[in-house]
């Protein structure tokens, strides 16, 4: 079983930027597909973002594309998000998640097995 720690959230200006990480323990994260989530107040958790294993392979949500970058050094058991030009509406919890479910980018929340506490985002308008 693996433990995820989100860190790097805060309050920001619109256009500025952040940089996530999700610092993972218990269990090597060469194993999982990675993903970051997002959760607005009174809105549903939605995909944001998602690593394959190897790194190889990136997907998004399109409302993110283009200027968020997500990213993973297995070797110091860490996934990253880069979030530059945001925006108010990109305001919510962001939550770390790790699936076992296959050598592809899931979006699908079901195949997230573990997940951290989340991290706040605030972008100010």
């Amino acid at each position: 079983q693996v433990q995820l720690a989100e860190s790097g959230g805060g309050l920001v200006q619109a256009g500025g930027s952040l940089r996530l990480s999700c610092a993972a323990s218990g269990r090597s994260i060469s194993s999982y597909t990675m993903g970051w989530w997002r959760q607005a107040p009174g809105k549903e958790r939605e995909f944001v973002a998602a690593i394959t294993r190897s790194g190889a392979i990136t997907v998004y949500t399109d409302s993110v594309k283009g200027r968020f970058g997500i990213s993973r050094d297995n070797a110091k058991n860490t996934v990253f998000l880069q979030m530059n030009s945001l925006k108010p509406e990109d305001t919510a919890v962001y939550f770390c998640a790790a699936s076992t479910a296959g050598s592809y980018a899931s979006r699908l929340f079901r195949e997230y097995n573990y997940w951290g506490q989340g991290t706040q985002v605030t972008v100010s308008s």
